[in-house]
């Protein structure tokens, strides 16, 4: 039987040559499938949270993946309704979100990574949003380095894509290129599940599975159709001309500089006229010989550049929202699709202000200029402070020291990863200070003491990426023939980098663990414990902090040997298994599986 890499590969060698995809449903027999997406899977929060079942990933098995394959080969496999619970937004409202169970979650990574290998390929390069080697920042690098002398950004939002994608329309898009009735099916079955909420069971007349892993695939096989649309359509009619026309005062200045010059008058004679020329440029903006259109998407979000008049923008607006309405049933947001000039205003788009840069006679003018939007700073500064004053976080009063700081470092390295391509990157110095005042304070709460013996014995140094040594707050764990764990706060250089990378891990901490380790394990067939091959299954824990108990040697055997290796998973026995949940002593281990040996 093939591995899931050669059969992934078969099926984009398929697309590239652009056949249609035969025989799809088959592939779900594959079990080796089902492992990879299990080791996918398995580290997400979410693989511990019932859905409108009590399975979750605790007790993953091949019985579990040959019962799905089974269920699949007789065509009884049915998807079960999903649990429908609310997070809220920025804006004060609340995103519906769905909770499959397992075995649906499972299943649906297999088809996504079958569709994916297939459809990859063949989407828009200038599409960024849930796609390999693609995101926010292949998105605003792609606007900052070739969106030059763009005049009017159209801010597109697709109110409730997710929510109001039509299956019929979804259906038909893929059976334009997917001949295989069975695997259709199987989809829309998926698509009409229907959800829990508060226990009572609710039909899904459109929309994708929301919190399904498979959701952000079918809206890009969706949208696909509006970037075919844009860059096949749009793009062809609103770009002309190869360079824009000369100025002619701007010749004519040239033509007085050469005879002044011929005359004898001096740099300093003419140095007004240069002036003047740089001020001017050498080509006319309003050349209406000259258009250019460009396009960006990131999900539902989308944004165009043109290099034209304002109402050609309001035409194109209006193409669009006409397009989105026919072909995909879809509506355009009038609230949150804006047309903004570029030099006197500012588009947002994936949490940057996006304008070009307004200074004529000055280098660089007309190019995209990055920001932080000032309302971000303050929605992240009101995280740790009320009213500016910053305060400490109870809910993290029962942690270590050092989960404390590695959490507060990890959420600073986040923001200033995100936003390395901002101008005004110096911004976040603000949110740094008052995190570090929330850090203290959380610290201090903690041993009931003050913020200022806390920063005496955490601060340290530390070398930013600029190789300067700045100060820092960091707390170090010493480990018995280990490299210590250094957990560290600040110390990052704030000015603008584009396209730099901020690593974020815990120094010391192994970051090369195979995902290949548990399925190798899992494969084993051999209880970690007991040695026994009855029923094998995979015992999971949340967080390795759940394995802390006091007094070691007085824990489980199953807790010790997971605290062992630091992992999350033990592969166990059907009874061993019923013994840790019941809270029973377990076998001591046997084979050498308490230490990490192999590992």
């Amino acid at each position: 039987m093939r591995n899931a890499e050669t059969i992934l590969a078969i099926i984009r060698e398929r697309s590239q040559k652009g056949l249609n995809l035969e025989g799809l449903y088959r592939h779900l027999y594959n079990p080796d499938l089902y492992l990879e997406s299990y080791c996918r899977l398995y580290r997400n929060d979410g693989a511990m949270t019932q859905g409108s079942t009590k399975e979750t990933v605790d007790g993953m098995s091949q019985r579990k993946i040959d019962g799905i394959i089974e269920l699949l080969r007789e065509e009884r496999y049915r998807w079960a309704a999903t649990r429908r619970t609310y997070i809220p937004k920025s804006n004060g409202k609340q995103r519906p979100l769905g909770i499959p169970t397992w075995s649906d979650k499972l299943l649906q990574d297999v088809m996504r990574s079958l569709l994916e290998a297939y459809y990859e390929p063949q989407f828009s390069r200038n599409s960024h949003g849930f796609r390999p080697e693609k995101g926010c920042h292949t998105a605003l690098r792609d606007i900052y380095l070739s969106w030059t002398g763009v005049k009017w950004f159209i801010e597109g939002d697709i109110k409730g894509c997710f929510d109001n994608i039509d299956h019929k329309a979804l259906l038909t898009i893929l059976h334009e290129r997917i001949n295989d009735n069975r695997f259709l099916i199987l989809v829309e079955r998926l698509l009409q599940t229907g959800y829990l909420e508060q226990w009572t069971y609710r039909p899904t007349l459109s929309g994708t599975p929301q919190g399904g892993v498979i959701s952000p695939l079918f809206a890009n096989i969706y949208l696909d159709k509006l970037d075919k649309f844009v860059e096949g359509v749009l793009i062809p009619e609103y770009t002309r001309g190869e360079l824009k026309r000369r100025l002619p005062i701007y010749d004519r200045l040239i033509s007085r500089i050469r005879r002044l010059k011929l005359k004898g008058a001096t740099e300093s004679d003419l140095k007004p006229l240069r002036r003047e020329l740089r001020f001017l440029g050498k080509r006319d903006p309003f050349d209406p010989g000259y258009r250019r259109l460009r396009y960006i998407r990131y999900a539902d979000d989308f944004l165009l550049g043109l290099d034209g008049p304002k109402e050609e923008a309001e035409e194109i607006k209006g193409r669009i929202r006409d397009f989105l309405r026919d072909h995909l049933k879809l509506e355009l947001s009038e609230e949150k699709t804006l047309i903004s000039h570029s030099r006197t205003e500012k588009a947002r788009f994936l949490g940057y202000h996006i304008s070009t840069f307004n200074n004529p006679g000055r280098r660089g003018h007309g190019h995209i200029t990055l920001r932080i939007p000032p309302q971000v700073i303050e929605e992240k500064v009101s995280r740790y402070a009320t009213n500016g004053w910053a305060e400490h976080r109870p809910e993290l009063i029962d942690d270590s020291d050092f989960t404390i700081v590695a959490l507060f470092g990890s959420e600073l390295r986040g923001y200033a990863q995100y936003y390395a391509y901002a101008q005004n990157r110096h911004w976040l110095h603000r949110l740094q200070s008052v995190m570090r005042m929330s850090l203290l304070k959380t610290l201090a709460s903690k041993h009931k003491t003050t913020t200022r013996k806390m920063a005496r014995k955490y601060t340290s140094r530390a070398i930013n990426s600029r190789g300067n040594v700045v100060k820092c707050l960091s707390v170090v764990v010493q480990r018995p023939d280990k490299p210590s764990l250094v957990a560290t706060f600040g110390g990052h250089y704030l000015g603008t980098e584009p396209f730099a990378e901020i690593e974020d891990f815990i120094e010391g901490q192994d970051r090369n663990i195979s995902r290949n380790e548990l399925k190798q394990r899992l494969m084993a067939d051999v209880c970690e414990l007991c040695g026994s091959d009855d029923q094998v299954q995979v015992h999971h824990v949340r967080k390795l902090a759940d394995l802390q108990v006091p007094g070691r040697k007085a824990a489980p055997s199953w807790k010790r040997v997971m605290a062992a290796r630091r992992r999350k998973t033990l592969v166990v026995c059907g009874r061993c298994h019923d013994l840790i949940h019941a809270g029973q002593p377990t076998p001591e281990p046997s084979y050498g599986y308490a230490t990490n040996e192999g590992l």
